[in-house]
């Protein structure tokens, strides 16, 4: 079976570019921009050999695992199209709910991430900004690039990374695969359902009208809500207690002293444990 897209996506125009092995599916979502693509455009791939994540941070994607990206271009609103990371993520859990259900899962996790047994279904998280959970481990990432087009027009890469067969075990947070967890699933069968669920989802975003929707859906799987957590900002690390995510889609910490915080950009850490990972 080779990647295709759902009949959904094809009535909505889009279109597919596969790979068996690519450098990057974002620097090459970019270069079809630059070269004139009109956009709807997705890339593919099984393997990943020099694919990049938040903060120049390499993401290397190991064979069977699925690297998406999906060229937008137009007149867009910046400020909306940076929210964009949110649909992307509310449209991989549906995905991911449509073709390996937590019922699905075998093997579970601990509140740490940790592998174990478990009869508990495990409940796939969004983590702010731009991570999937399941069971406190990663599974997936989101990473929203842009380049300036002529006429005031814009290129919009949303890369989506997915551990379907394999994981790192080199990085400094806990992290998982769906094969780990027991899910019987490819990257061909979850790339058809996201992109179907993509185009469910843009649909409410509508270019950043129905952001409040999204929002709701958002916090609706959000991980660690309500929970303390420390964020790392620049160098500097700030605790309190996870409570929204705002109109912009900014994370609320309420500090010890009960003052609202709105962080645009960081890095998350839930409970006492993980606070002491972002010093």
């Amino acid at each position: 079976m080779g990647f295709s897209l759902s009949p959904l996506a094809q009535q909505n125009f889009y279109r597919l570019e596969a790979f068996e092995t690519i450098g990057s599916t974002n620097a090459v979502a970019l270069e079809r921009a630059l070269a004139g693509d009109p956009g709807k455009l997705w890339i593919v791939s099984k393997q990943q050999e020099s694919g990049r994540g938040r903060r120049g941070r390499a993401w290397a994607t190991s064979h069977g695992n699925l690297a998406a990206s999906l060229l937008l271009t137009g007149a867009f609103d910046l400020k909306a199209a940076a929210t964009l990371g949110f649909v992307a993520g509310l449209a991989l859990a549906d995905a991911l709910d449509a073709v390996c259900p937590s019922t699905a899962f075998s093997v579970g996790l601990d509140g740490a991430g940790n592998h174990g047994s478990t009869s508990a279904p495990l409940r796939v998280e969004l983590k702010w900004p731009n991570d999937l959970l399941a069971g406190g481990a990663k599974l997936a990432g989101i990473l929203l690039e842009s380049t300036q087009l002529a006429a005031n027009r814009f290129a919009i890469v949303i890369g989506i990374g997915v551990n379907v067969v394999a994981y790192p075990d080199d990085v400094p947070y806990p992290a998982t695969s769906l094969a780990r967890l027991g899910a019987d699933c490819n990257a061909e069968t979850l790339f058809l359902a996201l992109s179907d669920a993509w185009q469910e989802n843009s649909w409410v975003w509508n270019e950043g009208r129905g952001l409040a929707e999204v929002r709701k859906r958002w916090l609706a799987r959000a991980a660690g809500l309500g929970s303390e957590v420390a964020v790392r900002v620049d160098g500097a690390v700030l605790r309190g207690i996870f409570e929204t995510i705002d109109e912009d889609c900014r994370f609320v910490i309420r500090d010890s002293e009960g003052e609202r915080i709105k962080i645009a950009a960081g890095d998350v850490h839930f409970g006492a444990v993980a606070s002491a990972r972002a010093e």
